[in-house]
């Protein structure tokens, strides 16, 4: 099984920066990729930006520029840095861990972490 384990959330500023990290333990099978999800109150959980096994990161539009994913293979880390923020980011955040077997995809999540913008 796997572990994931979510730290950085936190209070800021619109306009300021946080940056959020995922540190998985356990056995990783076959790494498909990372991701980081939101859900804001009251609103689907929308995936935000995610990192397949050979770097390639992908983002939804509204974070575009602003949001960078990246990992730590050494570490087994990813991050998720944010710029530029909104009050519209505000939200809870979960990183996501796919692993791959036999066609088989099985999805871990962290625990989440709360990321508050202020106006």
């Amino acid at each position: 099984q796997v572990q994931l384990v979510e730290s950085g959330g936190g209070l800021v500023q619109a306009g300021g920066s946080l940056r959020l990290s995922c540190a998985a333990s356990g056995t990783i099978f076959v790494l498909n990729h990372m991701a980081w999800h939101r859900q804001a109150p009251g609103k689907q959980r929308e995936l935000v930006a995610s990192i397949s096994s050979g770097g390639i990161s992908n983002y939804v539009d509204s974070v575009k520029g602003r949001f960078t994913i990246s990992r730590d293979n050494a570490k087994n880390t990813m991050f998720l840095q944010m710029s530029s923020l909104t009050p519209e980011d505000t939200a809870v955040y979960y990183c996501q861990l796919g692993d791959f077997r036999g066609g088989n995809m099985l999805l871990y999540w962290g625990q989440g972490a709360q990321v508050t913008v202020s106006s």
